[in-house]
């Protein structure tokens, strides 16, 4: 089964941690608060429950070409448990695996560029930090 197609012009975010409810409600709040458009696709299905990268990967290798996605943005424990709601990016396209994290706050841009092919995932990825953070560019 292919994973869910995002809405036009959103990037998909796919829950895969379902232990804390109020959590992941909390990581909603934060997407809607940090713009003013809507942004992601947000989907909660226990399907997705403990998902790492390899199995979302061997999921959209089974998908028709026309039902792939290009990247997917994972509410992990991680995202859930942080303060800043760090999501895991993942590569689905171009390097299939290729994972960085993203805080909420940049999220809406890079989510934003992607949609419209302004920018790739290879550009994000390259500019995150040492810990594998995407943090801005440097001019916001």
């Amino acid at each position: 089964m292919p994973l869910p197609q995002p809405h036009d012009l959103t990037t998909l975010v796919l829950r895969t941690d379902f232990g804390d409810d109020a959590a992941w409600e909390a990581l909603c709040a934060a997407l809607d608060g940090a713009d003013e458009h809507p942004c992601a696709t947000r989907v909660s299905d226990p399907r997705f429950a403990d998902a790492g990268v390899q199995t979302l990967l061997a999921e959209e290798s089974a998908a028709a070409e026309d039902e792939r996605i290009c990247e997917v943005f994972l509410a992990d424990a991680t995202a859930l448990a942080g303060p800043e709601h760090p999501l895991l990016a993942v590569d689905l396209f171009t390097e299939p695996g290729r994972t960085f994290r993203v805080p909420v706050r940049w999220y809406p841009g890079m989510s934003a560029n992607l949609s419209i092919a302004n920018l790739d995932f290879a550009e994000y990825a390259d500019a995150a930090d040492a810990s594998g953070t995407f943090r801005g560019f440097g001019d916001d």
